[in-house]
């Protein structure tokens, strides 16, 4: 079984973590987010892995390199970015035999990966309580599918397409779909052919979720750390407190008067205190630095971000190189108790989230004193003046 990962796209609604930076590639607890659907595939017993890139490639291409996991890795490039079927298409030299097919931006319960592959051809699907809001997969009296409908007004079962699918061999001559009506080439009508012609089984998983938007990178951190063992290998002073599934990293460092409670992630490097208090599932990212008097909560940083002195971050995520100026605090409640909206290629839309902080892209700088509010949106590079309240996007 070879298996492609889809991860050439720009990730706009991800924006501004993702102005510099492959979606797929943004941090998910101890690797990059389409690390963690790639290890699923290794796990359920791919031979081959081939990657399809496009945007900041080599971000990709530098971190896989030419081995996983002890498994070759090919590269196919689509520097048009025409759709899922377009992209699969682009890396037809490398296919022979049965394939799968996965989303790179997507978060898959692995042993559904490994019942997909066994099962081929196959196609994942997850149980859903308002089906019309995805494509719903139909099936036979017998269990196989036999169509798929979108976003139907009365869904014929309650199984939303999980985006995962494995292929037969036949299916590399079917890659070349007309384009849709939303201008893209869709695998999902390589997955029609597949129906046509072969008996194509729904594999159930327990659990799946599109990582689209900024709040669902926390929402997948939340995940990801949620399932972490407890593992000290850090410098961690007597005069700290651990309480809880933490994992401190070789290379971090944990200062007298911290309070850590878990789940949470203190990467190498990473230095922590004094007097720091980290809690609800956190990502502190490589070379971070949480100072004194800091709380953390629920939150991601990504490597080299920043805020060492008497400051709050809640329910937040801090891109590369953020650095947060004394006394900087972040809003994540709404008075009104309404969830916090945040902007995604120009709309104001609803995170679902009772609360959600700030989403800070590369290199931005605060002023001391500074209060950031809700849902707060800044652009990489941006900045605050000392004593400012940012209640617009920056």
């Amino acid at each position: 079984m070879k298996a492609v990962v889809l991860a050439a796209g720009k990730g706009t609604r991800m924006r501004p973590l993702s102005e510099a930076m492959p979606k797929p590639m943004l941090p998910v607890a101890d690797r990059p987010l389409v690390a963690h659907t790639i290890d699923a595939a290794v796990d359920a017993g791919a031979d081959e892995l081939v990657l399809v890139v496009g945007y900041e490639a080599e971000t990709v291409k530098a971190y896989f390199g030419e081995r996983y996991r002890g498994l070759p890795v090919q590269y196919a490039v689509q520097h048009e970015q025409a759709g899922t079927a377009h992209a699969v298409a682009t890396a037809r030299e490398f296919l022979e035999g049965p394939f799968a097919v996965l989303n790179g931006d997507n978060l898959y319960d692995p042993a559904a990966i490994e019942r997909l592959f066994e099962a081929t051809p196959a196609i994942c699907a997850l149980e859903v309580d308002e089906p019309e809001q995805y494509g719903v997969l139909s099936t036979d009296a017998d269990g196989t599918v036999n169509h798929i409908v979108e976003k139907p007004a009365d869904p014929p079962t309650n199984l939303a397409n999980a985006g995962a699918y494995a292929f037969p061999a036949d299916a590399v001559a079917w890659l070349d779909v007309p384009e849709s009506e939303r201008g893209e080439h869709e695998i999902t009508d390589v997955v029609a052919r597949a129906i046509e012609e072969y008996a194509v089984t729904p594999v159930t998983t327990d659990r799946w979720m599109d990582v689209g938007r900024p709040w669902e990178l926390l929402e997948a951190n939340e995940w990801k750390l949620g399932e972490l063992t407890r593992r000290i290998d850090g410098d961690v002073s007597d005069a700290a407190h651990i309480d809880g599934d933490v994992v401190i990293e070789e290379g971090a460092t944990v200062q007298p008067g911290v309070v850590i409670e878990g789940p949470a992630l203190i990467r190498s490097g990473a230095t922590v205190g004094p007097n720091a208090y980290v809690r609800g599932a956190t990502l502190l990212g490589e070379d971070t630095s949480v100072g004194n008097a800091v709380e953390i909560k629920n939150s991601v940083f990504a490597s080299g971000a920043t805020v060492n002195h008497l400051s709050y971050v809640g329910d937040s995520i801090l891109g590369r190189d953020v650095n947060f100026g004394a006394g900087t605090t972040v809003a994540n409640l709404r008075h009104d108790g309404d969830p916090i909206r945040f902007t995604v290629k120009g709309r104001r839309l609803s995170t679902g989230r009772r609360k959600f902080g700030v989403v800070a892209g590369d290199g931005v700088k605060t002023g001391i004193n500074s209060s950031l509010s809700p849902g707060v949106r800044l652009d990489a590079g941006a900045r605050s003046a000392p004593g400012e309240v940012v209640d617009r996007d920056r």
